[in-house]
């Protein structure tokens, strides 16, 4: 990125080519001069940060809020405390505590509220970068999406945009509701952990050379569940913290009120020995974290034998979210931003238990994450998901429940949403299908799972999982065509400005057309007429799950 413009190759009147080049080499040292220092004075701290060989500088593990700890633990994120020395901002900070994983947790710690920023080398404070603000997935149960580098995405923009990751609180530290938080703490801590991290951007943003005014959120699974909350809170007031989003299978789980979300919170007292202090809260406040955090284990729903794949999870709290997430979206109770929502072809299969043999089993399995379908619902189900493909050591009933899931909880939900971004939205809205298949995947019945588009997005070694063997051989055309439409989406507010050459152009949602991602052959499809109706039904019965 240039600070000036070229100077003329040929001279003019008295400029000779030895006065030229001078000046170019001026403007070099100019621009070197005027770029980023690593040492970034945030007024509560200084970090100094690291210049790469690649062209990026990174900060990582800059605290963006107070320790989250005594009487801040089950509060809202306070501002952080001032440090006078200089912080080296070379190591990423530790995590969140994740659900059932017991104390002591390596590299996790109830202290967890960090970001990292990762940013053009040349960038200056007046560069004006697009800023990308991603939220990790996980359940809000974990962060599982933690530590990704944000390199590979930069270089993909032409060095023209920021990538900032951050940790939120997840779990019990995160989401815990009850009457007694909401008296004497805060509901929905770890969705208001993120705003803080976002409120942090635009505050701060533009020391490392980003554009506070073009924020655009990026988020996976529970960190895309967490972007429709976004868009949602305070029933779609407006806001400046963001200008545009990218969802990648949306979780839409059950979303209880604070009091259908007390019977957690007696467990938790009763496994702690709480319940026998006249003030519950300030006993979970007072207790030693290896005590909470192994006290920190999945229960079932009230009424149901196993226990979900989630546990914790947001809440409706009258205020952040006034209503379940269906029902907002269907009353354009939103911010109208530009939008992209997707999904991958399997996103139930990473859930599904394996040993599923007969329609009992698959509903009890559904009813132990969506408690409230009746029988109705049940039988409805059965027969729009009857058995499907067969995989060695795997239930007969293993993929459909798989199927049903995922669409209940993250397909199905997606093409809702868009429906209503379509409806009341002035801004564009675009939607995707991640199909691109893995040989080893498709063998182990995963299909195209969850989430895997992270590996094409972000660049191979960019991400703390291992991605595909295929990604590094016959799927590796899909990540320039994947990080060609993601950054130009980030740069411009639209997928196709600066799409990778060749590649197809995504048109707008409009009820019936989303792009089909698969490697050598991503094209506009439209969404099959069985898919319509399985969705349409599932949407009619979402209310009554409190989704």
């Amino acid at each position: 990125m240039k600070v000036f413009p070229e100077l003329p190759s040929v001279y003019f009147g008295t400029v000779d080519w030895r006065m030229h080049r001078t000046l170019v080499a001026l403007a070099a040292t100019l621009e070197l001069a005027l770029a980023v220092d690593p040492l970034v004075n945030l007024g509560y701290t200084q970090y100094k940060g690291i210049a790469l060989s690649n062209g990026v500088s990174q900060w990582l593990g800059m605290r963006f809020a107070a320790p989250p700890t005594g009487d801040l633990r089950f509060s809202a994120p306070a501002d952080p405390p001032s440090n006078d020395t200089v912080q080296i901002a070379n190591m990423h900070g530790p995590l969140c505590f994740t659900t059932g994983a017991g104390y002591p947790q390596s590299g996790h710690s109830e202290d967890c509220l960090f970001l990292d920023i990762y940013a053009p080398s040349n960038a200056t404070t007046n560069s004006k970068l697009p800023v990308m603000f991603f939220i990790q997935g996980g359940g809000l149960n974990e962060l599982a999406n933690a530590n990704y580098n944000g390199s590979q995405l930069i270089e993909a923009a032409d060095f023209d945009m920021i990538v900032v990751t951050h940790n939120y609180r997840v779990g019990t530290f995160g989401f815990l509701a009850s009457a007694e938080i909401q008296a004497n703490g805060s509901i929905n801590n770890g969705i208001l952990d993120q705003r803080k991290a976002m409120q942090w951007v635009q505050d701060n943003i533009e020391q490392f050379g980003g554009d506070p005014e073009h924020v655009v959120l990026s988020g996976d699974s529970a960190g895309a569940q967490s972007i429709t909350i976004h868009l949602t809170a305070y029933g779609g007031v407006h806001t400046d913290l963001f200008h545009g989003v990218i969802a990648e299978s949306q979780s839409f789980p059950p979303v209880f009120n604070v009091s259908g979300n007390q019977y957690a919170y007696d467990a938790l007292v009763e496994r702690t020995g709480c319940n026998n202090e006249s003030d519950t809260l300030a006993c979970l406040r007072a207790l030693d974290i290896a005590v909470l955090q192994n006290a920190s284990v999945v229960i079932s729903y009230p009424g149901r034998n196993n226990t979900p794949n989630y546990l914790y999870g947001a809440a409706v709290d009258g205020d952040l979210i006034p209503d379940i997430p269906y029902n907002l979206f269907a009353q354009g109770k939103f911010v109208d931003v530009p939008s992209v929502f997707g999904d991958d072809t399997n996103d139930g299969t990473i859930f599904t238990p394996h040993g599923l043999n007969s329609t009992e089993d698959m509903n009890n399995f559904l009813l132990d994450n969506f408690p409230f379908l009746t029988e109705n619902d049940l039988s409805t189900i059965d027969t729009n998901y009857p058995i499907a493909d067969q995989f060695p050591d795997h239930g007969e009933f293993y993929f459909n429940t798989a199927s049903a899931y995922g669409e209940i909880r993250y397909l199905c939900p997606g093409i809702f949403v868009s429906d209503s971004l379509l409806q009341y939205n002035t801004h564009p809205v675009w939607n995707y299908q991640y199909n691109v298949t893995d040989p080893t995947e498709l063998k182990e019945g995963l299909g195209v799972p969850h989430t895997i588009e992270l590996n094409a997005i972000w660049g191979l070694n960019s991400t703390t999982g291992k991605p595909p063997a295929s990604y590094f051989t016959t799927n590796a055309n899909i990540i320039p065509v994947m990080q060609g439409y993601w950054t130009s989406f980030i740069r411009t507010l639209d997928p196709n400005t600066l799409r990778a050459s060749g590649t197809a152009e995504w048109t707008q949602y409009d009820n019936v057309h989303r792009i089909l991602f698969e490697t050598n052959h991503t094209r506009m499809e439209s969404i099959p007429d069985a898919q319509r109706q399985r969705c349409g039904f599932l949407a009619s019965i979402a209310p009554s799950q409190q989704q």
